[in-house]
């Protein structure tokens, strides 16, 4: 959507952005503003004030007391908070909203958002909110931004809300909050779910994946869904619990990847290899039947982002050891079951996602590997007591999700995060190289 030159002049110079909440997005956000042009002013909680206007007094951005001081000058607010207290925090400053204003929020799922802004926000009070799919550590550039016009009375409110994201340089794409809600489902539910469980799975079993002597991880595909593990636990456990938590489709979804993690492990324990390679073989059709062109990743990128320093375990030919990716063979046979074809949703998938549906390619679209990896899962032990435990972790994030249960969701997610903490910032880093890369080929 293109303005003129002078428009955005008397925008810039007329207008107010307003943050409420300043955590990793709600900082993010702050400084694109602020260095584009904009006049922004933002909050956090009021016991923080003092420190923050000390910490970030050479920004851009002028802190303010609370809510009631960015609602009541700002044309456009946006609630940057945790889906768990969106109701609670717009009831308190959402009557203080500037008349004819515009309000959004960052939140990953959108209905209770959506709920709280109607049902606490003046009626005069256009309602335009966004999302950016991607981490605070992403660079904002060619990233999915999704825009939803729930409701808008004032001519120019979405092309305000237009002009201001596209600084962020981010693809636009606009949806309705439903349709965002079950997309967002789609692409991260069960993502989320199974790193997840490999970060509480080498927790509870008290081993670093990467560590000469434990390691039984090695090579492109483990690299990745060990980096990207600790990314996730790296970040703040409300990012994903309000994702899981609040979205009612990602309950199902969560559901089904226990469920699978828990039938696939069966028919290993079981020895019925030909009954699992033909569920599998269904899940390939359903899911890459129609793949065509290149694999989203390669291994030449893959091997060299590795935490492991050292040559990990390897078996009486120096190989490393086989394993059964139950992690992995479960997330494709979920999306079958489930009927979600991944590629659907692609103009709207976060990185980790577009990196995880690359995993799943290039383990189901080579014969020799998913033809091995099956063999494994049926015959090899050495993972078995990993894969064990793997389905525990499923099944514990699934039963804290189903009964909305944040407290136990924080406590499970720290605990796994305090044993990974040392390793997290070096975790990050290397993690941050492997996406820049990964996605840049991927494009």
């Amino acid at each position: 959507m293109m303005i003129s030159d002078d428009k955005l002049c008397l925008w810039k110079e007329t207008k107010t952005i307003g943050i409420i909440g300043l955590g990793d997005m709600g900082l993010l956000y702050a400084r694109k503003f602020s260095e584009a042009g904009w006049k922004v002013v933002c909050c956090d909680q009021e016991k923080y004030f003092q420190e923050l206007s000390l910490k970030y007094a050479a920004e851009k951005f002028e802190i303010v007391l609370n809510g009631h001081f960015v609602s009541r000058s700002s044309d456009f607010i946006i609630y940057s908070v945790e889906a768990e207290n969106i109701d609670k925090i717009v009831s308190l400053y959402g009557p203080s909203t500037k008349v004819n204003a515009i309000v959004g929020g960052q939140t990953s799922c959108k209905n209770p958002e959506i709920k709280a802004f109607e049902k606490h926000l003046p009626s005069d009070v256009d309602i335009i909110t966004v999302h950016s799919l991607h981490g605070p550590r992403v660079n904002t550039e060619g990233q999915p931004l999704v825009i939803i016009d729930h409701r808008s009375k004032q001519k120019d409110s979405f092309e305000f809300v237009d002009t201001l994201m596209s600084c962020l340089k981010s693809k636009h794409v606009y949806l309705s909050y439903e349709e965002h809600d079950k997309i967002t489902a789609d692409t991260q539910a069960v993502t989320h779910a199974a790193f997840l469980s490999m970060g509480l799975t080498w927790a509870k079993l008290k081993v670093y994946p990467w560590t000469m002597g434990i390691s039984k991880w090695n090579g492109g595909l483990e690299n990745v869904k060990i980096n990207i593990s600790m990314r996730i636990f790296s970040n703040k456990w409300h990012v994903y619990a309000g994702l899981a938590i609040t979205n009612p489709a990602a309950h199902q979804q969560v559901l089904q990847y226990a469920t699978s993690v828990t039938e696939i492990f069966t028919l290993m324990l079981d020895n019925k290899k030909e009954e699992l390679r033909e569920r599998l073989y269904k899940a390939k059709q359903f899911v890459f039947g129609d793949h065509t062109g290149l694999l989203l990743l390669d291994s030449s990128l893959l091997d060299k982002y590795s935490l492991n320093k050292e040559n990990g375990s390897t078996d009486a030919e120096g190989k490393p050891l086989r394993n059964s990716h139950l992690s992995l063979l479960a997330i494709v046979d979920s999306w079958y079951q489930l009927g979600i074809n991944p590629y659907d949703h692609m103009i709207c998938s976060t990185p980790l996602f577009r990196i995880f549906l690359g995993v799943t390619e290039y383990l189901f679209l080579n014969d020799n590997l998913l033809e091995e990896t099956i063999d494994s899962a049926v015959n090899d032990l050495e993972f078995r007591r990993d894969d064990l435990e793997f389905v525990i972790s499923a099944r514990s994030w699934s039963s804290i999700i189903s009964f909305s249960n944040f407290e136990l969701y924080k406590t499970t997610f720290e605990g796994a995060q305090k044993f990974f903490e040392p390793s997290l910032p070096e975790a990050n880093r290397i993690g941050n190289e492997m996406i820049k890369t990964i996605l840049s080929h991927s494009k």
